[in-house]
């Protein structure tokens, strides 16, 4: 009470405020004015706007334009390749201040335990991290995963103060066909908030999928798509992530009448693209750039997502809101010049000041040692199922080729861009290696692998060389998961994330200067692709069409089953 009196009396102006930004203008989401005046804070809410006003202290922010925090609405903090320390500490200074996470991937490799990490970790950081209990581990029944949540592993993890609700439902068959065990998810979530993953889906089935109760969606990448699933309820996340770039093709879909259903988010980008690029910065100054409405895009960058997500207390520069704050140059520029989170300045002392928590999931690399030999296709006919990569996506096609059989064995074909990729049981569960072919990665030597494999990360691995390919894959045992590039028997370039095989211990600065290596040393073997580890890591996720590889085989998402080998 004493609080709430306080927060009152300040916003009334009897009493200073803790903290008054003086001399900029409010970019009002509501209306789109622009509004002249003081903004004062007590504690971590605003309390004042549009008026004079004393404070404690008083920040000068003359000629600039202060707009809500932004709102990242689906990520998976893992696939930026750091803790969630280093993220805070990348991404806050560019105006995030709430990031919606699923921790699914630290999940598929260690479990529950995973999900508690980030739960506790979230306690400690600057930015307001949300943690989404993770509803598909593994996301399917095609692959070998390091754990199995079910229904009941999840209630002892409901309530937390991170929690929002169920994250990403991929497993989208098991829901339109009423699988007893996703129905027991989904009950258990009945009246709350649950996350959708439904690529493609239309008609009939997208009514049953939605009819469950989900009401986002992040896997849209046609306008079309995105407009039925508009229609139908489903607020649509723009994605913009390292692999997937759906910003472009949706882009025409946000207007100010649909900006109040949309919302922005990146689901997987690393340390090198935020630093060549920006985060959600990035995503506002290019959608404004490509003609949408700036009072659209920020709505969707942070009001409308506060809406989405049931967050309440923020999305707004106004009185009794959160206080989280980004001053900014110019609105189609989006270059912040403050953050202010809860009220605290983003800065060198905030990081420094928080508590951080001992990592999880070491030592959780436990392949068998592969030989060259392990990489060879046993087949008897040439018509083969080929994975087509689809550049800035993670669906991918379903393509036939002949590739000619010599010595009972299917070898890559550089010169056709046929190479061979193959997937290794990493958790100590079977040994599975699974073998198939993939177009598009341009690779003419060497091999490239990866213990980032969407969701179950077991070590992907593609190359033009059986060897190399043994090599790369035996070298993320010795360093406990990662990325490594290898050609001509010698190790090229690499990448250690020893924390479940997903994460760094490094700071983001210097996982961004090994990307740039890594990038390097993969262009020397030929490699077209900007972002080749990522891309790597969606070609073993099966929920995603059209054509895919487990550690038990190459997967027909469209028909949801492992094509016989």
């Amino acid at each position: 009470m004493a609080e709430l009196e306080r927060r009152i009396a300040a916003g009334r102006g009897d009493e200073p405020a803790d903290l008054v930004l003086r001399g900029g203008r409010v970019f009002d989401l509501v209306t789109g004015a622009m509004i002249d005046g003081d903004v004062a804070i007590a504690g971590d809410t605003i309390v004042g706007i549009g008026a004079d006003y004393d404070g404690t202290e008083v920040l000068d922010v003359t000629g600039l334009i202060l707009v809500p925090g932004f709102i990242d609405t689906h990520l998976h903090i893992e696939s930026s390749l750091v803790t969630p320390y280093e993220f805070d500490r990348c991404v806050a200074p560019r105006g995030i201040t709430t990031a919606i996470c699923d921790p699914h991937e630290i999940a598929n490799v260690i479990g529950v335990a995973g999900i508690r990490y980030f739960q506790e970790a979230s306690r400690h950081t600057v930015m307001d991290i949300r943690v989404q209990l993770s509803s598909c581990v593994p996301s399917t029944h095609m692959e070998t995963a390091g754990a199995q949540i079910e229904a009941e592993d999840l209630r002892p993890l409901m309530g937390h103060a991170s929690g929002i609700g169920l994250a990403e439902f991929m497993n989208y068959p098991g829901v339109i066909h009423r699988d007893p065990a996703v129905m027991a998810k989904l009950n258990l979530f009945a009246g709350g908030h649950i996350d959708g993953h439904c690529p493609q889906l239309s008609g009939r089935d997208l009514n049953a999928y939605i009819t469950a109760g989900i009401r986002t969606e992040h896997e849209a990448t046609t306008a079309e798509e995105a407009l039925e699933k508009l229609c139908k309820g489903m607020r649509v996340l723009i994605r913009e992530g390292s692999v997937s770039k759906d910003l472009e093709a949706l882009a025409p879909v946000l207007t100010d009448v649909t900006s109040a259903y949309m919302c922005l988010c990146t689901d997987d980008r690393n340390p090198l693209d935020i630093a060549e690029h920006g985060h959600l910065d990035y995503m506002i100054r290019t959608l404004i750039a490509r003609g949408c409405p700036p009072l659209a895009v920020y709505r969707a960058a942070s009001l409308s997502a506060a809406e989405a997500f049931g967050l309440r207390d923020r999305g707004l520069i106004a009185p009794g809101r959160r206080a989280d704050i980004v001053a900014l140059d110019t609105l189609e520029g989006c270059h912040a010049q403050i953050v202010l989170c809860g009220g605290r300045p983003v800065d060198a002392a905030a990081f420094a000041a928080r508590e951080v928590i001992p990592p999880v999931g070491r030592q959780s690399v436990k392949a068998p040692v592969v030989r060259a030999e392990d990489f060879r296709t046993r087949a008897n006919r040439s018509e083969t199922d080929v994975i087509g990569i689809i550049e800035g996506k993670i669906i991918t096609e379903h393509l036939h080729e002949e590739i000619a059989i010599e010595d009972g064995d299917k070898r890559p074909d550089p010169a056709r861009d046929l190479i061979r990729i193959a997937v290794v049981e990493r958790h100590g569960k079977n040994g599975n290696i699974a073998t198939g072919f993939v177009k598009g990665f341009g690779l003419k030597s060497g091999a490239i692998a990866s213990t980032v494999c969407h969701d179950h990360h077991n070590i992907a691995v593609v190359g033009a060389d059986y060897c190399d390919m043994a090599l790369a894959a035996n070298r993320l045992s010795e360093i406990e998961g990662g990325f490594v590039v290898a050609e001509g028997g010698k190790v090229l370039a690499e990448l250690a994330l020893p924390v479940a095989g997903l994460m760094s211990l490094d700071p983001f600065e210097t996982v961004r200067d090994q990307l740039v290596a890594l990038r390097s040393a993969a262009r020397t073997l030929g490699v077209t692709l900007e972002e080749p580890f990522l891309q790597l890591a969606f070609l073993a996720l099966p929920v995603i069409p059209a054509l895919k590889i487990t550690d038990r085989g190459m997967v027909d998402v469209a028909k949801f089953e492992i094509i016989p080998g």
